[in-house]
C-alpha cells in the first residue's frame, strides 16, 4: 500500500500548492445548490422531491470538474508517463488515483452537504449521517469509474469533453440510486435505506474491480 499512499500524498501536496481543483469543485457544487435554492420556494411541497436531485446534480457535475482537473494535472508535462515509467504496478497507480480523487470529492462534499442541510432546514442528526453514508458509497463508485475514464479520455483530442460524455451514462444508475435513497431519508422512509446502501456498495465494488482489471490495458493504448 506504500505506492498507493505515495501517489495520494503527491496529489495532496500538488493540490495544496495550486489550490485549483478543490476550490473550483467545491464552489461549483455550492453554486448549483444556491441557484436551485432560489428557484424554489422554501414552503413548496415539491421541494422535498426536488432537493435530492439538486444535491446529486451538484455532486455529479462537481465530480466531473474535479476529475477533469485531475486529468489535466497528470497530462501536463507528461506526469502520467512518469508514473507509468516508475517501478509501480499499474494496479497501484489506479488505486492511488482513485484514492486521491475520492479524497478530494469527499472534502468538497464536506462543504456541499452542510449547505444542502441548511437550505432544506434539516438537522445535523441521524438524517445527516444517513445522507453522508449514501454520499460516501456513491462517491466511491463515481471516483472508481471516473478515474479509468479520465485515463482513457487522456489519449483523445477533446479529453475535457470526452470525460463527461463517457462518465455520465455509466454513473446514471449510481446517481438514480443515490437520489432515491436521499429522497427516502428526507421523507422519513428509512426502512428501505439499507437496501439502497447495499446497491451502492455493489456498484462501487463492481466499478472498482472492473476498472482495476482493465486499467493496465487502458494506459498501454
Amino acid at each position: 500500500m506504500k505506492p498507493v499512499a505515495a501517489i495520494v500524498f503527491k496529489d495532496i501536496v500538488i493540490e495544496m500548492r495550486s489550490k485549483e481543483s478543490l476550490s473550483s469543485t467545491t464552489m461549483f457544487g455550492v453554486l448549483v445548490l444556491v441557484i436551485f435554492n432560489f428557484a424554489f420556494e422554501p414552503s413548496s411541497l415539491e421541494r422535498a422531491l426536488i432537493a435530492p436531485g439538486t444535491l446529486w446534480v451538484a455532486i455529479s457535475f462537481a465530480a466531473i470538474l474535479g476529475l477533469n482537473r485531475s486529468l489535466a494535472m497528470e497530462t501536463d508535462n507528461d506526469c502520467l508517463q512518469g508514473l507509468l515509467l516508475a517501478p509501480l504496478s499499474r494496479g497501484d497507480i489506479y488505486l492511488g488515483k482513485v484514492a486521491s480523487n475520492f479524497t478530494f470529492m469527499i472534502i468538497a462534499e464536506l462543504v456541499i452537504l452542510p449547505v444542502f442541510v441548511i437550505f432544506n432546514n434539516l438537522k445535523f442528526n441521524v438524517q445527516f449521517l444517513e445522507i453522508a453514508a449514501i454520499a460516501a458509497l456513491a462517491t466511491l463508485a463515481i471516483a472508481s469509474v471516473g478515474t479509468i475514464l479520465s485515463t482513457i479520455s487522456a489519449n483523445t483530442r477533446m479529453k475535457e469533453v470526452m470525460l463527461p460524455v463517457l462518465q455520465i451514462p455509466l454513473t446514471v444508475p449510481v446517481v438514480i440510486a443515490a437520489v432515491d435513497a436521499t429522497g427516502r431519508v428526507l421523507t422519513g422512509e428509512t426502512a428501505e435505506i439499507s437496501s439502497w446502501l447495499y446497491l451502492l456498495a455493489g456498484f462501487s465494488i463492481v466499478y472498482l474491480t472492473v476498472s482495476y482489471l482493465v486499467f493496465e490495458f487502458a494506459v498501454e493504448e
